[in-house]
């Protein structure tokens, strides 16, 4: 049985922080194409093009729709590019974006190049289970790939990250 659209609105204000940045992570730290991604992931949840039928957790299928989606907004704008988060300007309000801030922080900006210069199932895979608490199973799911290759792609990230890391360090 599907959620009432009532407990789908709960279900997705509940996600948004996580889905935010999901859909950042799927839209290459592009702040627009994230917000619009998203946007789009909602609507097709809430209009019923995109259901709930409860063969996994909501987040995961949530995730499912947002990471499609982002795909299906940059097929469609191949002129979009992928900005890295320290390319992100000022809020609508002037304040400084949090997410920038700490993106041109040299820790946090090295981790970012070490993680772009891995292949990108071993970067979404990555990101969804350290960023967004999800099991490498759940991983798996969202981006559609089988437990054992989301493994493979994990532990093959992992192993990259730390040689990248630990390199920069010498």
């Amino acid at each position: 049985m599907s959620p009432t659209p009532e407990a789908l609105e709960v279900e997705l204000e509940r996600l948004h922080p996580a889905a935010f940045g999901w859909a950042l992570a799927c839209s290459g730290g592009d702040r627009s194409a994230a917000e619009d991604a998203l946007q789009a992931s909602y609507l097709k949840v809430l209009d019923g093009r995109a259901r709930f039928d409860g063969r996994a957790s909501f987040r995961t299928w949530f995730f499912a729709v947002v990471r499609r989606t982002a795909a299906e907004h940059r097929r469609r704008n191949a002129l979009g590019r992928l900005w890295p988060l320290a390319w992100l300007g000022p809020r609508a309000d002037g304040r400084p974006d949090p997410a920038a801030t700490l993106a041109h922080s040299e820790t946090t900006g090295r981790l970012m190049a070490a993680l772009a210069a891995l292949p990108k199932r071993q970067r979404e895979v990555l990101h969804l289970v350290f960023y967004q608490d999800l099991s490498i199973a759940e991983a798996a799911e969202v981006v559609g790939i089988s437990l054992g290759t989301a493994r493979t792609h994990y532990e093959r990230g992992k192993a990259a990250l730390k040689k990248r890391l630990d390199g920069d360090r010498e």
